[in-house]
Formats: C-alpha cells, structure tokens, sequence
C-alpha cells in the first residue's frame, strides 16, 4: 500500500517548520565488537568441529604403540537469513510536496529500520545464550553447564550457581575459561579477551575493570582484573541485550561467533507504470551464530 497524500497532511501544508521523528542518532555496528565478519557466496555455511588426538599413553618396553582416532564431532550451520523493507509513495504525493524530497526522507529511515533490524539479529544468539530451545552444533544453547565432548564427558561455560556481575563473579568466569578443555578432555590456553554487557551493567564494568584498587573494600587492596592484564580489550555496551543483569565474557578461541554476508545490502527504486507509485527497497542477506561454545562464558545473572 502506498503512502498518499492524506497521511501527510501537514507535509503539504505552508508555514511548516520542521519534520522530526526519524532523525534520531542510533547505536551502529555494535555486532562488529562480538562478531567476526566473512563473506559467503552459497545458500549457508557449515564448520565442523573436529577432534584430535587424547593423551599419549606411556608404553612399555617392548610392547607395541597405541594407536587414536581422529574424528568429526559436529557440525554448526549458518543459514543466511534474506531481510527487505519497502515503502511507495503516490504520484500525487510526490507532486504536491512542498519541502524536502519525500523519497530522500524515508528512504533514510528505511536505512535505519534495516540497521535497526540487524544488530536485533546480532544480539538475538546473545539473548538467546540461555534457552534450550535455540540450540548450537552440539545439539545444546551457546551457554550451558553440561556441553557434551566427543570424548567423553562435559564442559561448562555458565557458572554453576549463576551469578551477576561483580568481583568474584567475574574472577571465577575468568578462572573458568583458561581451564576449558577441547574435545577429548584435554586443557586448552584460552583467556577472556572483552566483557559484553547489557547498559544496565556499565556503570559496574567500569568500577571493576578501571579502579586501579580494589572495588568496594576499604583494603589498600591492588585490582588484580586490571593488573594481570586480564580483559585486554576492555568491556563493551551492546544496547540490544534484552537481560539486564546477564553479562558475557568473549574468549579468545578460534572460530566462535561468526557474521556471515551472503548479499551486502542494496537498494532501488523504481516507478510502478500502472499507478505511478515511486517504490523504494531495501535488501541484504546475512546471518549471525557461532560454531565452538568456547567463545564465550556467560552469566544469566542471579
């Protein structure tokens, strides 16, 4: 349905002074922070992880070498998702305007529900972390107590009693991460590389990542956080996490959330002969996920 004439009423009237309501700043880009970003030319993508060897058994003398397998333990998917938004205008309402190009307009704020809808995606596998019902390669959520190893047994990337954000809380995650193991049980160097929070957390992030003492003790106490360089890259606000007192710790392990973009986006215009409607289009491909767990510990708070 086109956008006539009588929905903008005051837009065609003299002595208008200003339009507002699509003007406003917006939080961009805010995925490239968790995300690394790759192209794609196929329908989707699939990783598989893949499991090496145990550890090496002591031989005896004279006996024989014992040998391993080496296997595939599952595989992650990234379907990519088509997102388009469209608008038309009448040819009345082209002709009668009196001020800015009405196209030009919308056509930005058409850029911003597309921008809109993007970093909603994005945070989506975030605030998803939690649910059984949105599931990784290990048939399990992206934060979990119990992900199953092709070798036997489990991992954890959530505390066991969950926790919010605070000193403890944030020392055990880190703790946690560099004891994380690979598939067939064996310790793995990892360390947490930036703390993802929702903005209800800032204000706490920065008292325990910035203080050079300890927070909220009266002991001449040093911030060990801040001191042992752990955390390089600091804390970041992702204003689309929709739990305000879950709080998320990205590792440093290969291949762990991934942006895929199948079709960067584009947009066109063109006039509809039959009515002389002028429609506007917005179009990309892409999609979010992750393929190893081990890219993240997180905490859906107490």
């Amino acid at each position: 349905m086109a956008i006539s004439r009588s929905q903008l009423v005051k837009e065609l009237e003299p002595g208008l002074n200003a339009l507002f309501g699509m003007e406003y700043d917006r939080y961009e880009n805010q995925h490239a922070e968790i995300y690394d970003t790759e192209s794609s030319d196929r329908a989707f993508e699939e990783e598989v992880m893949l499991v090496g060897f145990g550890n090496a058994p002591t031989k005896s003398e004279g006996s024989g070498v014992e040998f391993d397998n080496a296997n595939e333990a599952y595989t992650a998917r990234y379907s990519h998702e088509t997102v388009a938004l469209a608008f038309a205008l009448t040819e009345e309402a082209v002709e009668d305007n009196l001020y800015d190009r009405l196209g030009a307009r919308y056509t930005r704020a058409l850029a911003r529900s597309m921008a809109h809808t993007k970093q909603v995606k994005a945070a989506s596998v975030l605030n998803n972390a939690f649910d059984a019902n949105f599931t990784g390669g290990d048939a399990v959520e992206l934060c979990s107590t119990a992900h199953p190893l092709a070798g036997g047994g489990t991992f954890r990337n959530e505390p066991a009693t969950a926790a919010d954000l605070n000193e403890t809380s944030l020392e055990n995650a880190l703790i946690d991460i560099s004891t994380f193991v690979d598939e067939r049980n064996m310790i793995i160097a990892l360390r947490g590389t930036k703390l993802v929070i929702p903005p209800q957390l800032q204000f706490v992030a920065d008292r325990l990542l910035e203080s050079t003492m300890r927070v909220g003790t009266a002991d001449n106490d040093i911030n060990a956080i801040r001191n042992m360089g752990m955390l390089p890259e600091g804390y970041t606000v992702n204003h689309f996490l929709t739990d305000p007192d879950a709080f998320f710790i990205k590792t440093d392990a290969p291949n762990g959330f991934k942006h895929f973009e199948r079709t960067a986006m584009s947009t066109g215009m063109e006039a509809d002969f039959d009515t002389g409607n002028m429609r506007f289009k917005a179009r990309e491909r892409y999609s979010f996920g992750f393929s190893d767990p081990r890219c993240v510990f997180g905490s859906p708070g107490a």
